[in-house]
């Protein structure tokens, strides 16, 4: 090298001014501070981008973006999952936005450590793995066409990125595989795994429900008024703004002249200006029958796929029902419940053997065996289209309604425009009485009310609730026509007056009182319980409903307990005749009394055994593996290799929380 260096010609200059350069970049990555910490990006569509760590990942490495409308999707699926309301997607957003940065840094490493997934894997994967009941059921491919519906139908995307995520995934079980392999658990740990799980309990319960409790808070009006004043933040607007509308609203059959006509030449004009709508492509309806042969078959295999074609070509050339041989013979599972029929084909739609020999045969003519890769197929044409323009007679019942819409939507706009401009210069109620029409205004009415008078007022409220009093008479669409609208009065919101409002205050003042009060009753009966060694004495005394449970195990359900894996878990440690603590199960407390303890005998463990240990290593690498991407991630963060567009802020609480 230094030999090289040494020499005096412009190649030796060109890479000593190379090395010099990325020497002056290099100083400049260590030196400046903070010039690779987790900046902002400014592209609002990508949510965040992540890199390999260090300096040189950073500059050099690959960059994966999250896009924003991936996180917005995940979020919203996972909404929909757990069933909760589209007002919370700000709170999901956060989480989604993690899980998808954490998969891309997981990807990182997979492709740092070579765990990449060959096309051949993935082509194993699918037909053996957890989608090979769909794409090759009983061994044989559904075929390409089925193959897209599928994924589309399925999952909403297109074959090329199902693919590319099943490969993601593959790839990311890899490295899970890799991190947590040397996962064990001993043979004791098993059994008393077992032991735990298998055990059932049989209990009573004392049973305090919130809505009980409720009923029995009846403040007077003096302490419903203190409540009142002390959140009067709370409710200092809970009477929402409302507003006054004076309003014109019409159709078109209010119209200067009545409804706009259509005439013979405008359809024409329409019908010449759009023809490309009215091309009908050649097309051929057809039926077939597949019989599969899987791509690099061997010969002894296709020449019995052939065989099997070649024998029920006979039968329907010998008069047989074409129909009722596609649905006992067809390997293709989409048609074959419908005689093999594929309805209406484009050409170039499907494989070009296949194409060439629908478009070839005349309706009513079957064809020989036709091979294509997924096998040997005969083909029935049943009719055919050839390309052509559809004339104007067939089309004009299509045309005349957009017409009549497009001419009716215009002249109820000029019309609704030429009013608020009369209404601006003598009023709303003046400009309309010169039209025929009258003005209605409305009592005072929140941004979600309803206007009585109109089809939907909806575009007419929101579109009020941004206009200020007095502001210009301004036309709106309603559903069914126009209306033109001016804003007469504004209430903003305000307080309630505590009369009117009492009922709320008095539900608002029960539902803060409830869980402190829950809680006072069910540590009494707890402790009553105790000191009388005996639940359904302390219940009895307290007037508590008392329930007795069936023999249940953790995956059991007990009604207002719940799952037995949640709050009533508590039973499986207690010993037969003990007494649980206070149990606080949402909107019910519980206390618990064991009456019967049955724990799995060493025939069950035995049996169990082999679940038990699969189970006991899921957990175990599922919490590895949860460790490792903590760990992962702050190693990604601290190194500067994870950038957001825009700090994502904490969602806030909604009002009255």
């Amino acid at each position: 090298m230094i030999r090289i260096l040494q020499q005096d010609n412009r190649i030796t200059k060109i890479i000593f001014a190379v090395i010099i350069g990325f020497a002056v970049i290099t100083m400049v990555i260590t030196l400046v501070p903070g010039i690779f910490d987790n900046a902002t990006t400014n592209d609002s569509a990508v949510y965040a981008t992540v890199k390999q760590p260090g300096y040189f990942g950073r500059v050099f490495g690959e960059s994966t973006p999250i896009k924003t409308v991936e996180v917005n999707q995940l979020a919203s699926r996972q909404l929909q999952q757990q069933h909760f309301p589209d007002a919370l997607l700000p709170y999901f957003l956060p989480r989604a936005g993690q899980i998808l940065v954490q998969r891309a840094i997981l990807k990182h490493e997979a492709d740092r450590m070579d765990l990449q997934v060959s096309d051949a894997d993935l082509a194993r994967e699918l037909k053996t793995g957890p989608f090979a009941q769909y794409l090759f059921p009983n061994g044989q491919y559904i075929g390409d066409d089925a193959y897209i519906n599928f994924v589309q139908s399925a999952f909403q995307t297109t074959r090329g990125d199902f693919e590319s995520q099943v490969k993601a995934d593959m790839e990311l079980n890899r490295l899970q595989a890799l991190i947590t392999g040397g996962v064990s658990v001993s043979d004791e740990a098993v059994r008393q795994a077992y032991k735990v799980d298998g055990t059932k309990v049989k209990f009573d319960y004392a049973v305090i429900s919130a809505d009980d409790v409720r009923k029995t808070i009846n403040p007077s009006d003096a302490e419903l008024q203190a409540f009142f004043k002390t959140n009067a933040a709370r409710y200092a607007t809970a009477v929402p703004e409302a507003r006054k509308i004076e309003y014109v609203s019409f159709d078109t059959s209010n119209l200067p002249g009545g409804k706009p006509q259509v005439s013979d030449a405008d359809v024409q004009a329409y019908y010449n200006a759009h023809q490309d709508q009215y091309q009908v492509k050649e097309q051929v309806r057809v039926r077939h029958i597949l019989i599969a042969v899987p791509a690099g078959a061997d010969a002894k295999t296709d020449a019995a796929g052939k065989a099997k074609a070649e024998d029920l070509l006979k039968q329907i050339k010998a008069g047989g029902n074409f129909a009722d041989l596609a649905s006992k013979n067809s390997d293709d599972p989409g048609s074959k419940v419908q005689g093999g029929e594929l309805g209406w084909l484009d050409r170039g739609k499907t494989v070009p053997e296949f194409d060439k020999a629908a478009f070839t045969l005349a309706p009513g003519q079957t064809s020989d065996l036709v091979k294509t890769q997924f096998g040997y197929h005969i083909l029935q044409v049943e009719e055919k289209k050839t390309a052509h323009l559809r004339p104007l007679a067939e089309v004009k019942p299509e045309i005349l309604p957009v017409l009549e819409q497009q001419r009716a939507g215009a002249a109820e706009q000029t019309f609704a425009s030429t009013l608020a401009a009369d209404a601006k210069k003598n009023g709303l109620e003046k400009a309309a009485a010169a039209k025929g029409l009258h003005a209605v205004t409305t009592d005072f009415v929140a941004k979600d009310g309803v206007i009585a008078g109109l089809a939907d007022g909806s575009a007419l409220l929101t579109q009020a609730f941004t206009t200020a009093k007095g502001a210009d008479p301004a036309p709106v669409a309603t559903g069914d026509g126009f209306a033109v609208f001016q804003v007469t009065d504004v209430r903003a919101a305000h307080a309630p007056e505590f009369a009117e409002y009492k009922t709320h205050i008095l539900e608002d003042y029960r539902e803060q009182q409830v869980p402190q009060l829950l809680s006072t009753e069910l540590n009494k009966l707890d402790e009553r319980a105790k000191v009388l060694n005996d639940l359904k004495k302390a219940a009895a005394e307290m007037n508590v409903p008392l329930k007795t449970s069936d023999l249940v195990g953790k995956d059991g359900q007990v009604p207002d307990l719940g799952a037995m894996s949640g709050a009533g878990s508590v039973a499986f440690s207690l010993a037969k005749g003990a007494i649980s603590g206070p149990i606080n199960a949402g909107r019910v407390g519980v206390v618990l009394s064991v009456i019967d303890k049955q724990e799995p005998s060493a025939d069950d463990i035995a049996k169990n055994f082999n679940t038990t240990r699969d189970k006991l290593l899921n957990d175990q690498r599922e919490e590895i593996f949860r460790v490792y991407i903590g760990e992962l991630t702050q190693k990604y963060e601290k190194g500067g290799a994870v950038r957001f567009s825009k700090k994502q802020a904490e969602p806030a609480l909604p009002a009255g929380n």
